[in-house]
């Protein structure tokens, strides 16, 4: 089916920032409040600011509702997920998607957010995989927050490039953008949240895994026949890997490249997205076009 966009952000519109999944008080937004405001919006904070139960930002309840309201209220141009943690695929069955379907609006965040953005790829809808609100002024993190700012005003994406990788695989791969955390692409396999991963170039990253959940989560992408179909794989970052008093014996990107090596789709290694400040935005859904050479790899827009 063909990917539905939402508009382009204009100045002087409302976007909306909730957290469906761990808590956060307002004062920790303050600085990208700001921001978005100097982009000439309106922000509104969701109930789920300030929300408090345990560790999530509200109830099950409480957070489904926050952002039910905002997906079905006409003037919200688009949703901002303040933060990651866990928390989003328990809420996800209950949203209703009737409204959104009829005015798309734009959805962004990443980590525990690749559930929705991999829910709404299912119904036919991109959305943003990209930096959130709580991690705008990271040093270093500028050109995320510019790719943002890009992609939610409509402007032309900038090619993303990563250096030369021993384990990339040359090829050019043209296709639409699939992916996000790794752990919660694992999660939603055979529910309702799945996207079909076939002929699309599928991206990958993760945060605080033990090595060998990597592999565990690799082959099971293997084992389902998600990787079969591929048109090719971007592998960004994978941060603050934990491994046990025993090695399990392989990197990160060793181990996607054991399952990569049964197929023969492009691979490039080191782009920029996922946890680290220099997290360029990827509008999934998007049609893009991936190039690995011997100097190196690119992401661009097809």
């Amino acid at each position: 089916m063909p990917i539905q966009f939402p508009p382009a952000l204009r100045p002087g519109q409302r976007v909306a920032i909730v957290s469906p999944a761990r808590k956060i008080s307002a004062a920790e937004l303050a600085p990208a409040i700001a921001t978005l405001q100097g982009w000439g919006l309106e922000v509104v904070l969701g109930e789920t600011i300030a929300g408090d139960y345990h560790q999530f930002a509200g109830d099950d309840d409480l957070r489904r509702r926050d952002f039910q309201q905002q997906l079905d209220a006409p003037g919200i141009r688009a949703i901002l997920c303040a933060r990651g943690g866990y928390g989003t695929a328990r809420i996800v069955d209950g949203l209703d998607f009737s409204r959104f379907a009829r005015q798309p609006k734009w959805v962004a965040g990443f980590s525990d957010i690749t559930v929705l953005n991999s829910h709404l790829l299912a119904l036919g809808h991109a959305s943003i995989h990209g930096v959130m609100p709580v991690l705008f002024h990271q040093t270093g993190g500028e050109a995320a927050l510019e790719s943002l700012r890009r992609a939610l005003f409509g402007e032309a994406a900038l090619p993303i490039a990563a250096p030369a990788h021993p384990l990339n695989r040359p090829g050019t791969a043209t296709g639409e953008l699939v992916g996000g955390n790794l752990s919660l692409l694992h999660t939603i396999t055979g529910t309702a949240s799945q996207a079909s991963f076939a002929g699309r170039i599928l991206f990958l990253e993760d945060l605080d895994e033990y090595l060998y959940h990597i592999d565990r989560m690799m082959l099971h992408l293997h084992r389902s026949g998600q990787l079969a179909g591929l048109a090719g794989l971007v592998v960004g970052h994978f941060s603050q890997m934990r491994d046990n008093a025993i090695p399990f014996g392989s990197a990160a990107e060793e181990t996607i490249n054991a399952y990569a090596q049964l197929y023969d789709f492009p691979v490039g290694y080191g782009f920029p997205v996922g946890h680290e400040a220099d997290n360029r935005a990827l509008v999934v859904g998007q049609m893009a076009r991936l190039v690995v050479g011997a100097a190196g790899a690119q992401l661009a827009i097809a």
